[in-house]
């Protein structure tokens, strides 16, 4: 019996690299995309398409191939102002990178990653008020 969608997916996600977070280091529309594709909604095609391999990379493109989301949407939710050529040139390194899965989450290391800079952010601002 072959493994289904789900089992694929997440053998990738048992296998996440935390050093791909660095990619988000200076990287504010990163951040963006990466907070909007969290809210769009990702949807698996019905009827899967016949993986061509069982290489990571075969499958890692099988996986993104039989799924579907709404550029307009996530540019929308983005806040960026990019054309669907713009997105998918700003959408190839996070992809490829695997910040992103094709099931609308994102990279455990890289949610810890944002949330730790959300803390930091109300650690610094509640600093201020308490100086004022």
């Amino acid at each position: 019996m072959s493994e289904t969608y789900t089992e694929r997916l997440n053998r990738f996600k048992h296998n996440e690299k935390p050093e791909v977070v660095l990619l988000l280091a200076d990287n504010p529309d990163g951040v963006k995309l990466i907070l909007a594709w969290a809210n769009t909604k990702v949807e698996r095609h019905g009827s899967l398409t016949e993986l061509k391999g069982e290489g990571e990379a075969d499958v890692w493109d099988w996986l993104w191939e039989n799924s579907t989301f709404c550029c307009t949407e996530l540019i929308e939710k983005s806040g960026l102002h990019l054309t669907d050529t713009g997105l998918e040139s700003r959408l190839r390194p996070l992809i490829g990178n695997r910040l992103l899965y094709p099931d609308g989450t994102v990279n455990s290391f890289v949610q810890r990653y944002l949330r730790e800079r959300v803390l930091k952010l109300f650690q610094a601002r509640s600093k201020k008020l308490k100086e004022r």
